[in-house]
């Protein structure tokens, strides 16, 4: 049983990180920023550090006894902790490196709530484990409705490919059914699969391991469930069994990717 006022309390920290994250995204936007090497082509910048700290301070402050684990930072809290917080305070850093504003704010509890803002539309998509909603502004909070309607769907493209040669994205985009039914984007951000769960995207898909657990994905992933979308893995299995993610508004729209991805002709 989900203990509903425990959750409520968690949405409400899960908020209050990913604001706060958000508001130094959005303060640091445009600066000259060094890149510090990752490896692999990958990097963060400073904006990817301080939101980072920003938003541990936030759970700190809220939930001392909590684990977190940050793209940044690593592991950090009491390694026996029940609860671990799981954090990517700026998905889309090369986005917002050369001046683009696809980027999101993540923070999701371990199988339980969670949230992405969009520090540039001020929008916060939110779950708290059952229901999920997007707060914008000061406005009431509204319901996040999946629908299939726009046929835009998202497909990650990022290295690596751990399922080629049997699955590889872009195959995906050259199927004769996906161009007669659907029509592709590339964001790159967690606010693709944000957007699946509010109806602004049909789909999202993407090759990789178990992301149920990583923080790049984790709060999507929860905000999809919640919101009532259909999500497994690349092969139609649970996400949790290490074969990427489909997150489609429907079963239809889902059914008919699973379709075109196991028959590439």
């Amino acid at each position: 049983m989900i203990n509903s006022h425990a959750s409520s309390d968690d949405a409400a920290v899960a908020i209050a990180g990913a604001r706060a994250g958000a508001d130094v995204v959005r303060n640091m936007y445009g600066q000259r920023l060094n890149r510090i090497d990752k490896g692999a082509g990958d990097f963060a910048t400073a904006a990817d550090v301080e939101t980072e700290k920003t938003i541990l301070g936030v759970i700190r402050t809220a939930r001392p006894d909590d684990a977190v684990l940050g793209e940044e930072g690593g592991q950090q809290g009491a390694a026996g902790a029940v609860r671990q917080w799981l954090v990517d305070p700026l998905c889309g850093t090369l986005n917002y490196a050369v001046g683009n504003m696809l980027v999101a704010v993540n923070v999701a509890l371990r199988d339980g709530a969670a949230a992405v803002a969009d520090p540039f539309s001020g929008e916060i998509f939110f779950t708290d484990g059952e229901t999920a909603w997007v707060r914008h502004d000061g406005a009431d909070d509204a319901l996040l409705m999946p629908s299939p309607a726009t046929r835009l769907v998202d497909v990650n493209l990022d290295p690596p490919f751990p399922s080629a040669p049997g699955f590889r994205a872009v195959d995906l985009l050259a199927h004769p059914g996906f161009v007669e039914r659907f029509r592709p984007r590339v964001v790159s951000t967690t606010l693709a699969l944000a957007w699946v769960a509010a109806g602004k995207r049909a789909a999202y898909v993407t090759d990789g391991g178990d992301l149920s657990r990583s923080v790049h994905f984790a709060a999507g992933i929860a905000l999809c469930r919640a919101a009532g979308c259909v999500v497994t893995g690349i092969d139609g299995a649970p996400i949790e069994a290490g074969r990427g993610l489909v997150a489609a508004a429907d079963d239809e729209t889902h059914g008919l990717l699973l379709s075109m991805m196991r028959n590439r002709n």
